[in-house]
């Protein structure tokens, strides 16, 4: 069976742009106005968070590289395309996750432990109001990135949606930390800190989990197949489906898969079956790059 043409489409290209362009400009834009209100608003909290929103800008940039380069068509030296770059990217923003999450679960540990909570200088109104801005900002880049991740079936997206997420959240942690300083109880920066680790460790672990699970050629599982049998089954002359096996590759699947037909017909009529198979599969399934289809006779 030859392959489709599954070259970038113009509508890919345009989200994967636009995705990129809003994302970029608004941490920058978000990064600029937190470092602004940490530095005029004294709050240490706030210019943490600012520093966060500033790894967005990288780890978009990351994600941007990863889809376009798994998006190029297949080559002699890569006849299977290069979706697994986009894993890579995903793999790269998991660790990111991970880093930021520690970094900071480790300074609101210290900061609990020392116990010198009177030492900490008291924010200003600016920050208080920097704080909601970048919660408000960076929930709905969240929903929206999000939204074309799975409209373009994009890990690596998804994976920047969800570090446009954690940094919503280091926001509340700023900003319980801001109104608790100003009400007298500064240590609540800190132990909003470490609760937020926790949530971004979490979001980590699972990027990297569907990362590699798409790397090792994992099955899509019994429900996918289930379906997909079912509709192959379905097809004119198919007596039964023998034999199937499905594995991720990036953000596409590959199918292996036997069928049984009428060992009275010729070789031509069998082709013909397995080209009907071939072609409606891939309709019907377009995350399914390709399907390698063996007929045995009935």
């Amino acid at each position: 069976m030859n392959k489709k043409n599954k070259n970038l489409t113009v509508n890919e290209e345009a989200v994967i742009r636009k995705l990129s362009l809003v994302s970029l400009l608004g941490n920058a834009v978000l990064s600029g106005f937190k470092l602004f209100a940490g530095i005029f608003g004294h709050s240490g909290a706030m210019i943490s968070d600012a520093v966060h929103s500033f790894s967005d800008v990288f780890t978009t940039l990351v994600a941007w590289i990863g889809v376009k380069v798994s998006k190029k068509a297949a080559d002699a030296d890569h006849p299977y395309g290069h979706e697994r770059m986009e894993c890579v990217a995903a793999l790269v923003l998991g660790l990111i996750l991970l880093a930021t999450g520690i970094g900071i679960g480790k300074a609101g540990v210290e900061n609990i432990i020392s116990g010198r909570y009177e030492a900490l200088p008291i924010p200003g109104t600016i920050a208080l109001i920097a704080a909601l801005i970048s919660i408000i900002g960076k929930e709905m880049m969240y929903w929206y990135t999000r939204y074309y991740a799975k409209l373009i079936n994009s890990a690596a997206f998804m994976a920047d949606a969800w570090h446009h997420r954690s940094d919503a959240f280091s926001s509340i942690g700023s900003l319980i930390g801001i109104a608790g300083a100003r009400l007298g109880f500064p240590v609540l920066d800190s132990v909003a800190s470490v609760l937020i680790c926790l949530f971004i460790l979490k979001v980590g672990y699972d990027v990297l989990k569907d990362a590699f699970a798409k790397m090792l050629d994992t099955s899509c599982g019994d429900d996918y197949e289930k379906k997909l049998i079912l509709h192959i089954a379905s097809q004119k002359d198919v007596v039964r489906v023998d034999m199937i096996r499905s594995r991720m590759f990036g953000n596409k699947i590959y199918i292996d898969l036997e069928i049984a037909v009428d060992g009275d017909k010729s070789l031509r009529e069998a082709h013909a079956v397995a080209e009907n198979v071939h072609t409606s599969v891939e309709n019907h399934f377009p995350e399914i790059k390709h399907i390698m289809i063996h007929v045995n006779p009935a």
